[in-house]
């Protein structure tokens, strides 16, 4: 009985024992109470948290963030520029909901209209910009909905440019896909002079305007992005912030109050500063060794590092990276620069967390019976002056 007695605690003091390890591991994660979450890096696409990433849903005014990015896609063409007129007509100004009041035949520069949208998520101020970019509402969301399979958002549909969805049932998109679309608008840097201003003004002081992403005030290093609320769609929120190199987008659709939603968010971006690094390695000299070309009019030829993206890695990892090189012994002539000559795989452990190519530092052209004889000419001078 006393050996039985003995068995039993000691089962029951080694589970004890196990159960801060898992609950170590578990608390590891953010936990989001809400219908969907994602926090994605902005420079390399990578996704270090998912929760129902794929799953459809409404995302309210987190929408302007496609109507923002054809905005500056289209001043990036020069289809439009800041100072460009814009006249508002019955349909923009009659929108509802988050508004500047608008009034038909009001005259507003592309840039003031640029502020109501990205600071106070006015309505009528992204229907305006829309019609100023494709003639009609329609037209501007065929583009955002043919913008959106471009960047391989599978999970969304647009049915207007401003998520305002009392009247659709199919205007939806996914956590993931917001953070695509936010890292494509993040990539153009001018967006920075809006996303992250607190509080402005429009007609002469008269129309204030103030962030509805309270992030952007009370959050270190925020660089955006774009908040949404309807009844449909619950509170959602797509936050950007960098720090220490690392560009951290994270979404957070269909919380259950504005609070709720500002709170996971900053949640997820702590953990991912805490537990994520922007990692630029070194590459070995000697993985770079000159390759052999054979009948070429020089003997080698140099790989070189094509694109050599930052990796994300988790903290303690960058000791354990390792890269090898995969190349032929050899390669033969011509050789075109930029050529792929292989690829250096970046891993740690068992896992590859990246891949670039190596590719030709220069042309090597191929050998022709002229060259060989000219070489034979010179070898044949330099033994006579011998």
């Amino acid at each position: 009985m006393k050996r039985l007695l003995t068995l039993i605690l000691t089962f029951c003091l080694l589970c004890a024992l196990s159960v801060p390890a898992l609950c170590a591991e578990e608390t590891d994660v953010p936990s989001v109470r809400a219908k969907a979450a994602v926090l994605l890096e902005q420079e390399t696409g990578t996704l270090l948290f998912g929760q129902n990433e794929h799953e459809k849903l409404y995302p309210a005014s987190v929408t302007k963030v496609m109507s923002l990015l054809l905005f500056f896609e289209a001043l990036e063409r020069g289809d439009l520029s800041l100072q460009t007129t814009v006249t508002a007509d019955a349909e923009a100004a009659g929108k509802g909901g988050s508004q500047i009041w608008l009034k038909e035949g009001e005259q507003m520069s592309v840039d003031e209209l640029l502020r109501a949208t990205a600071i106070g998520s006015a309505n009528d101020a992204c229907t305006a910009l829309a019609e100023a970019c494709a003639g009609s509402e329609a037209s501007f969301v065929r583009r955002m909905n043919e913008r959106a399979k471009e960047l391989g958002m599978n999970d969304t549909h647009f049915d207007n440019c401003t998520g305002l969805d009392d009247d659709t049932t199919t205007h939806l998109t996914s956590a993931y896909d917001v953070a695509l679309m936010s890292r494509a608008l993040l990539s153009h840097e001018k967006v920075l002079d809006y996303t992250t201003v607190w509080m402005d003004a429009l007609r002469g002081g008269q129309t204030q305007l103030v962030n509805t992403n309270k992030l952007v005030r009370h959050y270190k290093d925020t660089t955006g992005l774009k908040t949404g609320t309807t009844a449909k769609a619950g509170c959602c929120i797509s936050a950007s912030a960098k720090r220490d190199g690392l560009h951290l987008i994270a979404v957070v659709l269909g919380a259950e109050t504005s609070a709720d939603r500002f709170a996971f968010a900053r949640e997820l971006l702590d953990w991912g500063f805490a537990s994520f690094e922007a990692v630029t390695p070194e590459v070995p000299p000697e993985l770079l060794a000159p390759l052999p070309v054979q009948r070429g009019k020089e003997a080698f030829v140099l790989p070189k590092v094509q694109a050599l993206p930052p990796l994300v890695l988790r903290r303690g990892e960058k000791q354990k990276l390792q890269i090898t090189a995969d190349m032929a012994e050899g390669t033969e002539a011509p050789v075109a620069k930029g050529q792929s000559l292989g690829t250096l795989t970046f891993s740690v452990g068992d896992k590859a967390v990246a891949e670039c190519t190596l590719c030709a530092e220069s042309d090597v052209g191929r050998l022709t019976l002229f060259d060989v004889f000219l070489r034979l000419l010179a070898s044949l001078a330099c033994r006579e002056r011998m």
